[in-house]
């Protein structure tokens, strides 16, 4: 169950620079590649032919190469050309709205009429000097829901990242959760604690004491469809937690894009933005390494949950208060897509 008239991240720039990339995206096969002018393109991974993967082709004057027998496949959706054959004839495939911004490829999955730019989430800290990005892409096999409930409820931190991110006092700090059109807000706040071992290295690379005490935040603000920022930090205690001076604290966002490929599994493109050190790249290197571990640890939890779920479909889980992100989250996403559907199923009626 997911969204469909809306933008999700398909891809890093790089993945197509050299070659065609073929992913799934909501359901759709897609070839990605850089067509005229090294524009991003996507049009559906199926050639007209012989049912080929168009995705395992080659780009040539600005259009996709069938790797079986040489179609070639306009931007459009339609064929250009195959040797020795007439291709006026050929039925289409489909095409789909595409916009590289703030170092990702974003694909509208439905409806093409309806793709908007202005929908596009802002990314302030991706056009901004004063941030530094590093990032990368896992593949999930868990439906992606399982991983927004993830993100919406930092309480596992204290377990699964235990060695990194993770404290007692996030279990003991009560979490409020609050709900402001589309969007879905957690947070917490953690008063005159120590911080733990990512965020002291933080600290010590920020010219901190690492040992001092701090004020540490963790606001996660759930987007439809999929997207989810987490406002993180600490600050010298007392001084103003996540609004105090940049002398004083360590502020980052992590960055989640979730893009379901099925039912069952999706595209994780995690990261971290901060606004200190942002011109010392050694240093965004080895965040986004550390990074990478604390997302890998997320990853075995959410498979070998969505194996039990898949084992057990009968049992009903239980929704405590911490879970209060999550589940409105969803509700958020059950609201919208009953709605698309019946616009849906609106327009074929008309």
């Amino acid at each position: 169950m997911f969204l469909k008239n809306t933008w999700y991240v398909a891809a890093t720039p790089d993945e197509i620079d050299t070659k065609p990339l073929g992913r799934q995206i909501c359901g759709e096969r897609i070839a990605f590649y850089r067509g005229p002018e090294g524009k991003a393109c996507a049009v559906e991974d199926f050639c007209p032919h012989r049912g080929a993967a168009l995705s395992l082709g080659y780009v040539e004057n600005g259009n996709l190469v069938c790797g079986y027998h040489g179609l070639a496949m306009g931007s459009d959706g339609k064929t250009v050309s195959m040797p020795m054959q007439r291709v006026g004839g050929f039925p289409c495939v489909k095409s789909f709205p595409v916009i590289e911004k703030y170092g990702f490829i974003w694909v509208w999955p439905g409806d093409p009429a309806k793709a908007d730019e202005s929908l596009l989430p802002v990314l302030e800290w991706a056009e901004s000097k004063e941030w530094a990005y590093g990032g990368g892409l896992y593949h999930i096999n868990c439906d992606y829901r399982l991983m927004i409930d993830n993100l919406m409820d930092l309480t596992h931190e204290t377990y699964v990242h235990s060695d990194s991110i993770g404290q007692d006092e996030i279990d003991e700090t009560p979490v409020e959760t609050s709900v402001e059109g589309n969007e879905v807000i957690t947070s917490r706040y953690m008063d005159n604690i120590k911080a733990p071992p990512f965020w002291a290295a933080a600290m010590r690379e920020n010219g901190l004491d690492e040992n001092a005490h701090v004020d540490r935040w963790q606001i996660s603000r759930f987007t439809p469809p999929s997207h989810i920022l987490i406002d993180v930090g600490v600050a010298l205690s007392g001084t103003g937690g996540k609004d105090a001076d940049p002398s004083n604290r360590v502020r980052s966002v992590v960055v989640d894009f979730i893009t379901p490929e099925t039912e069952s599994s999706h595209w994780y493109f995690w990261g971290m933005a901060r606004n200190f050190k942002a011109d010392d790249a050694e240093l965004t290197k080895r965040i986004r390494e550390g990074q990478g571990r604390i997302f890998g640890q997320d990853l075995d939890v959410l498979e070998a949950q969505q194996r039990n779920l898949e084992s057990w479909p009968e049992r009903r889980l239980l929704m405590l208060n911490i879970d209060a992100g999550g589940v409105q989250s969803r509700r958020v996403l059950d609201r919208l897509v009953k709605a698309e559907k019946e616009e849906n199923s609106a327009a074929v009626n008309t």
